[in-house]
């Protein structure tokens, strides 16, 4: 069955009555500029072909009830929350994004998909942009894709508490199929990259390391790159953001900066550079290129960013070992999650098995793997 008829299957189960719109919302895949959102900085993401299928209707007395296929359980509220619920936490994702765009009236939700989760995939930023597209849709709002995008932007970080960047939101609803966005996190500019290499693709495979970004270190990792532009304005006060410092201003400024402080500054620098080198190969259609910058990140993410662990690292090393693979590294906030591995789609079921093998004889266990390719970003289809 397919995910999006299970979830049309568990609407009417639940609720006894067909719904009024269906939602496809994707996931995506960051090529590279991981943790430069929220710096300011340049992101490369794609959505991608697997997706939260959302379905919905309007309710007239104002009450919100919610049902999690995947899960296997639901939750009800009466009435628009002052706070997060926490538990079931994926809740939260739906409620904060109604409450972002003006909570317009109760809905029947029922949510499913075969998007990974906990995976570094965006799965909670699908399950917002869904939530904000359906209502926009069923209570004709107006609201523009850009809009929503702001909507849950502000819900992940006001409501749910964790203080991400706006590119996993921005990437799954203004995705776009076979291609790449450039997108400047700051000026939310963007620009569409065809990707055009029809022999390769892209290979996630997950560690089984799940993460929690609002109780791990993604929290910190921020609060130190603030901290890192605080002690570089000292020396250059029109510094709006540290995407924008050069590396001779990190080099001038060494000696003021705490060590981790300095690595993470060197880190995203130098992936503002390599988001632009990503962009020039993606133009030119050089996957040996785009390859090798995937390696650079990942030896940059956990040198100098310190957002691996051993599983991931693993993962990555053995893809090298690989000759169908290009290149490979830890996608996400990092500290679990999937690796994102560019392989010859002719090798594809080869390399899939040779991580599998590897992965079981050093961790015991055999990881999922997925193929995926750049998708059109979330749409909404009234069903009557």
């Amino acid at each position: 069955m397919t995910p999006y008829q299970r979830t049309l299957d568990a609407f009417l189960d639940t609720f006894g009555y067909p719904p009024h719109i269906l939602v496809r919302s994707p996931g995506r895949i960051n090529l590279l500029g991981e943790h430069t959102d929220y710096n300011g900085g340049p992101v490369l993401p794609a959505a991608v072909d697997r997706a939260i299928w959302l379905a919905a209707a309007p309710r007239t007395d104002g009450q919100c009830r919610l049902w999690a296929c995947d899960y296997d359980e639901g939750c009800a509220i009466e009435e628009k929350p002052s706070a997060p619920l926490r538990r079931p936490m994926w809740a939260d994702y739906l409620l904060g994004a109604l409450l972002e765009v003006g909570w317009p009236g109760g809905l029947d939700v029922a949510f499913g998909g075969n998007l990974p989760i906990s995976a570094g995939v965006s799965s909670s930023a699908a399950l917002e942009n869904a939530m904000a597209l359906a209502a926009n849709a069923l209570f004709s709002l107006g609201l523009s894709p850009l809009e929503l995008v702001q909507a849950t932007h502000r819900a992940e970080n006001r409501f749910v508490g964790v203080p991400c960047g706006v590119m996993d939101m921005f990437a799954g609803m203004m995705g776009r199929k076979d291609a790449f966005l450039q997108l400047d996190c700051r000026a939310l500019t963007w620009e569409y990259l065809p990707f055009a290499a029809a022999d390769w693709g892209f290979v996630l495979c997950h560690s089984g390391v799940e993460r929690r970004l609002a109780t791990s270190d993604y929290g910190a990792r921020r609060q130190e790159c603030a901290q890192g532009l605080t002690l570089l304005q000292h020396l250059a006060p029109s510094l709006g953001a540290l995407s924008e410092a050069t590396p001779s201003l990190l080099e001038a400024a060494q000696e003021h900066l705490p060590p981790a402080i300095f690595r993470r500054c060197r880190y995203v620098i130098g992936e503002v550079a390599r988001v632009s080198a990503a962009a020039e190969a993606l133009r030119h259609n050089n996957m040996e290129a785009l390859g090798t910058l995937l390696m650079r990140t990942h030896e940059a993410l956990r040198d100098d960013f310190e957002v691996s662990c051993p599983a991931l690292d693993f993962l990555v090393e053995q893809a090298l070992h690989h000759p169908g693979c290009a290149g490979a590294r830890l996608m996400g906030a990092g500290f679990g999650g999937c690796t994102l591995n560019l392989v010859r789609l002719d090798e594809v079921e080869a390399f899939a098995a040779h991580l599998k093998a590897t992965y079981l004889r050093a961790f015991g266990r055999t990881p999922p793997v997925w193929i995926v390719r750049p998708d059109d970003g979330a749409e909404a289809v009234f069903l009557k």
